[in-house]
């Protein structure tokens, strides 16, 4: 577990802070007594996600965007440690448009990367995906086979840890990659067309809605609550552990569940009974996901605290909130 000295003071920048999962990195960073820059250009992140931290001296707001190396440089200034999160998610949507894509995964990544760099950042934490494992069938899996990538997604993502391990390499720039496993958890957006499964199930649901469901609904998911996350980004950004760094590390909970699995915990969590409709299996998707988190655990100190039964129960009492008077 981090313990707030270590954070206490120090300067953060986390990229695609307004995002699902970045926000709460900030709110824990602040909450740990860090100064907290963050970075986003709001394209997929809410800025009510953050405004509840406008009134605090330690909390920094840059609307600007990745794809611009003046803006990277000038967001990194004075920065110990980046969390980078800033991205365009969805495999999906990568498909569609590939270009797009690239240029803010990859393009956008290098620019921190060089960022950092110039700024003598002490280390560059990074989200990665498991999408990188493509087709690579085996289960569980373990950080060091890798399959073909599936999507442009992927592409970028694994691309992202070729040009950090480079960057450790040529520069001798600190840096640590998370492959996130299908993160959830509260903030998570359920509207537009590439919105995440479970808050849209959830969603759904609460709204009396038809859940559709891509394919038989025994694909399975190493769903993993962004509690978790959290906790593995601290642990890297702080690490003492020098054999810890300069690696890649799944971050989930060493567990799968199938969406049938999903859909049933949801209606237990609200009380109320789902109608499903099966539809095609989604291009660029993979059948079964299952992390090993050994390494996480041995070499960061990891120790995922609350379970997909848990998260399921904490993220729909957010949502509860919402449509309660639906």
């Amino acid at each position: 577990m981090i313990q707030t000295e270590l954070i206490s003071g120090k300067r953060f920048l986390v990229t695609g802070g307004a995002g699902f999962i970045g926000s709460h990195i900030v709110r824990s960073l602040l909450e740990h007594r860090a100064s907290v820059r963050v970075l986003d250009n709001l394209l997929t992140g809410h800025y009510e996600n953050i405004e509840e931290h406008t009134s605090n001296p330690n909390f920094e707001f840059i609307d600007g965007d990745i794809t611009n190396l003046v803006t990277c440089q000038s967001a990194c200034k004075d920065i110990d440690y980046v969390c980078h999160q800033a991205a365009l998610g969805s495999v999906p949507r990568s498909i569609l448009f590939p270009e797009k894509t690239n240029e803010i995964n990859v393009s956008g990544f290098v620019n921190m990367l060089i960022a950092a760099k110039d700024n003598k950042v002490k280390r560059f934490v990074y989200a990665s995906s498991s999408s990188v494992y493509g087709d690579e069938y085996s289960l569980p899996k373990v950080e060091s086979k890798i399959g073909a990538q599936l999507s442009p997604y992927a592409v970028s993502k694994y691309t992202n840890e070729l040009y950090a391990n480079v960057f450790a390499k040529s520069y001798g720039l600190e840096t640590i990659g998370l492959r996130y496993f299908n993160i959830f958890g509260p903030n998570q957006d359920p509207n537009g067309p590439y919105a995440a499964v479970i808050p849209l199930f959830i969603s759904q649901l609460l709204q009396g809605q038809t859940i559709k469901i891509n394919g038989d609904g025994k694909t399975t998911r190493d769903f993993t609550y962004v509690a978790n996350a959290v906790q593995a980004n601290l642990l890297a950004l702080m690490t003492p552990n020098e054999s810890a760094v300069n690696q890649v590390y799944n971050i989930a909970c060493g567990a799968n569940f199938s969406l049938l699995d999903l859909v049933a915990n949801i209606e237990a969590a609200t009380g109320r009974k789902a109608i499903l409709e099966h539809q095609d299996f989604r291009q660029g998707d993979i059948r079964d996901s299952l992390a090993d988190i050994f390494k996480a655990k041995s070499l960061l100190g990891y120790d995922p605290k609350i379970d997909f039964n848990l998260g399921i129960k904490e993220t729909v009492i957010k949502f509860l909130g919402r449509y309660v008077n639906s």
